[in-house]
Parts: C-alpha cells; sequence; structure tokens
C-alpha cells in the first residue's frame, strides 16, 4: 500500500516547550488518572503491544528509500537495506516471545527480526492484517529492548505495512515502559526533555543570568536544541537545526495565551528593540506566539560558549529582556537580540537550562550537554554564584511513555542527557550541587551593544 511521505519541515524552534517541556512539569490530575490507568493495564496484561507509530525509528535508512513512520504503521518498507528499530523497556530479564502485528498488500515476504545478535525470520502474507510469532529471545539485563526489522524477501511490492510489535513471557512480567498513548506518538518520538532548575542564592531583583554550555563531541545530533538561560517569559540557547546549519536562538513568549501569532492583539505583541548584526527576526507559533531572534553560527562539540541575558522593567509597564552571545574565538560579546514584551514589569525569574530533541526522526540518538559556572547579577550590581540545581523532566517522561533523560553533575558542572534509549534512571526532583564558582564573570556592561 503506497503511503504518501510527508517531510517535516524544522525551522530550528524549540516546539512546545512551554507547555510540553519547560514550565509544565507535572501532569494535570485528568493526565495522571489517565497514566495510572494505562500503567495499571500494562501490569495486568500478559501480551503487550507496541504500536511502531510511537516507539519506531529507521535507523538505516539507504539514500533514495521510501519507508516511513506514519500516525499509525510503517509503510513504504521496499528497501532490503532500510532497518526498523523499535523500542521499548522492561524490568526483568529472561524469555521474551517477540510477534508483529502486519499485513502484506500483495504476495508472500520474509523479514528478519533482530534483538542483539540474536536473528529469526518471519513469513508474511494476507492484506488483512493479524499477528504473526517471531519467537523467543533472550534477554539477560532489564531496560530498553531494542527490536530490529529488516526485509529478506518479497513476492509484492511491499514487504509490509506494520503497525505493532508484540512481546510476552517471563521479561515482560514487571513494569513495562513504552508509549501506548495515540496523543503522545510524537513526542515520544522526539524523546523527553529534561531541565536543570537553577537555585537562586539571593532573593534580591535579579537583571542578569550568565551562563556557559559545552556540548561533548559526538553528542550535537541534528534536532538537539541545548537552552542555557531559560526565564520565565522566554529562552535563550544554541540548536542543530541541520547537517550544514546552526543557530543561536533567543525568543520571547507574548502574553496573549496563543498558538498563532496573528491572534495576538497589537498591544500584546512582542515589540524588537534592536538586533544584532546578521540575526534574522521573525515570530513563532504553535508553543505560545511570541518574536523570535536566531544568529546563524556553526558551533563546535568540544568548545564552551557563554550566553548572558538582561532583563528588567522599563518603567512603563514593559519589560526588556536582551540576549548576547560569546564564542571562545572572540573578545567582545554579540548581540542577539533585544525583545521588550508589554504587559509586563519584571526582573528575571526562573532560571533554568533544558536539553531536547525537536525532530522526531532522530529521536533514538541521544545527546549531553554541560552546564557551568552559572552567576545571576542583581539589580544593585552584586554577581552572586549558583551552585544548586533540581532536576525536572517534561509530560512525556511525567507520562511513562519514555523515560531516557538524566541529569547530573560532572566536576563543577551541571549536565543534562536525553535521548538513545539508555537505562540509567535519576528520579524527577533530584537535587544537584556542585562548588560554587569564586570569579564572577568580568564583563564590561557599559560596552555591551
Amino acid at each position: 500500500m503506497k503511503i504518501k511521505l510527508l517531510t517535516d519541515t524544522f525551522l530550528g524552534i524549540a516546539t512546545l516547550l512551554v507547555f510540553q517541556s519547560c514550565a509544565e512539569n507535572t501532569l494535570i490530575s485528568e493526565d495522571t488518572a489517565a497514566t495510572q490507568k494505562d500503567a495499571s493495564a500494562l501490569r495486568k496484561a500478559s501480551s503487550f503491544s507496541v504500536p511502531v507509530a510511537g516507539n519506531s525509528f529507521l535507523t538505516v535508512k539507504p539514500s533514495g528509500a521510501s519507508e516511513v513512520i506514519t500516525s499509525s504503521n510503517l509503510g513504504n518498507w521496499t528497501n532490503s537495506n532500510t532497518v526498523i528499530s523499535t523500542y521499548f523497556r522492561v524490568s526483568n530479564t529472561g524469555t521474551l516471545n517477540i510477534g508483529l502485528k502486519a499485513s502484506v498488500p500483495s504476495g508472500t515476504s520474509v523479514v528478519k527480526v533482530t534483538i542483539g545478535s540474536t536473528s529469526k525470520n518471519v513469513t508474511l502474507t494476507g492484506s488483512t492484517s493479524k499477528d504473526y510469532t517471531v519467537g523467543d529471545f533472550t534477554i539477560s539485563t532489564p531496560g530498553y529492548v531494542k527490536v530490529d526489522l529488516q526485509g529478506v524477501s518479497k513476492t509484492g511490492g511491499y514487504f509490509a505495512d506494520v503497525t505493532n510489535v508484540t512481546f510476552s513471557g517471563a521479561a515482560s512480567t514487571g513494569t513495562n515502559v513504552y508509549s501506548n498513548d495515540p496523543s503522545y506518538y510524537y513526542w515520544a518520538r522526539r524523546g523527553p526533555s529534561c531541565h536543570l532548575n537553577y537555585v537562586i542564592p539571593t532573593t534580591s531583583n535579579v537583571s542578569y543570568y550568565y551562563n556557559e554550555v559545552t556540548v561533548p563531541v559526538g553528542e550535537d545530533k541534528i534536532g538537539s536544541y541545548f537552552m542555557a538561560n531559560g526565564f520565565s517569559a522566554g529562552y535563550f540557547g544554541m540548536q542543530v537545526n541541520s547537517a550544514t546549519e546552526r543557530r543561536i536562538l533567543f525568543s520571547v513568549w507574548s502574553p496573549f495565551e496563543t498558538d498563532d501569532p496573528n491572534n495576538i492583539p497589537p498591544d500584546h505583541k512582542i515589540i524588537l528593540n534592536r538586533a544584532g548584526t546578521g540575526v534574522t527576526i521573525g515570530e513563532f507559533g504553535n508553543e505560545g506566539s511570541g518574536g523570535q531572534s536566531y544568529y546563524k553560527y556553526n558551533w563546535v562539540a568540544g568548545q564552551t560558549y557563554k550566553f548572558l541575558l538582561k532583563g528588567e522593567p522599563d518603567g512603563t509597564g514593559k519589560t526588556d529582556f536582551t540576549a548576547w552571545f560569546l564564542s571562545p574565538d572572540a573578545t567582545t560579546w554579540k548581540l542577539i537580540a533585544s525583545w521588550k514584551r508589554p504587559q509586563t514589569s519584571t526582573y528575571l525569574k526562573s532560571f533554568y537550562s533544558f536539553v531536547e530533541n525537536f525532530n522526531p526522526e532522530n529521536g533514538y540518538q541521544g545527546r549531553k550537554a554541560e552546564f557551568k559556572n552559572q552567576w545571576v547579577r542583581t539589580s544593585d550590581g552584586n554577581w552572586f554564584a549558583v551552585s544548586g540545581a533540581k532536576f525536572s523532566v517534561d509530560n512525556t517522561y511525567n507520562a511513562q511513555q519514555r523515560i531516557d533523560a538524566m541529569g547530573g553533575t560532572n566536576g563543577n558542572a551541571f549536565f543534562l542527557q536525553n535521548g538513545g534509549f539508555f537505562n540509567t534512571v535519576v528520579a524527577p526532583g533530584t537535587q544537584f550541587t556542585v562548588t560554587a564558582p569564586t570569579q564572577a564573570p568580568n564583563i564590561n556592561f557599559s560596552t555591551l551593544p
């Protein structure tokens, strides 16, 4: 069955960060009840059915291959070199009986199913979707299981349309984790976002946030957003937008809540004060709406970048938010933009960082960032070092749709890591501490652009 291949266009913005990733770190009561109900159903089931739509990825896709993961199944499966990987998490070891729910539009197909170093072939036929038993596999370590599918032979045009990977057996008798809620399929394929909520060591008004970010070599996957200076009205960090483009992104939300910037009343629109040279200015939607500014800059993994954010009331019922960026090969700060937020009179609040993936096709890949040397500067000019942070996660994790997100410390740095289906679990709410830095940033504020 030919399925139209839809290609998502990623504009380099972190999607639904406030509601899905950043500000809403706990589910509303209805979601909590639904989550508990889903978890109870998983515990009681003797066989578990993992939807491809929310848990599978094309981990090997040759040039020109047409396979696609849709909102319902794996389709357009014609290339025998394509590998489709489905992930789910088990808490026990032992035998795992694997099956597929699939249909073959015409003819007969043979498909190879692999877990670890063990592969088994299964023959599929018939245009009506039905359950097929693949066979038993041995799980020696609790955690995420990766099930690979690869076409071996076919007499028709397509190998199969696959909707589910099923599993049962001794290894399935504990708590299992996979995306079983269609409303989360998109988010589960992106992977859970995670955050560091910094402990501010002063009750005075804070005008500046300062942070340094290092992405280790190999952790800069396409679709990653490493957000350094988050605040109550927006976020500021760096992205990997494609194989050839990276950005420094600074966005401020309108106080008017809408996903369509065209609906914002004139007196609630974000106003641009000024922008740096080469910075692109625009609006964003689908995640709340507001003003967006980004600077195309090919930052490099393994190097440390500095982020400075200012937020102060302008005295007329509005607040100015300004962002600067400093690369290791520069001696002066780069202005990204200064935005004026109406209907707002505040200093900076809610200092946080996050790591997320905004490309669902790359959700099986891992990413990591280190955040260090955090400082805040009060409105009266005093610097305070930050040495504590609280770990939090988004609704995808809280709903137990996917839990490969963690935080911690590495020497004098905090870190965040997500994606890749690793097995380490760090409980949301965990408090981290590092030795407080002693040398405040040396910044001549009078010369900032």
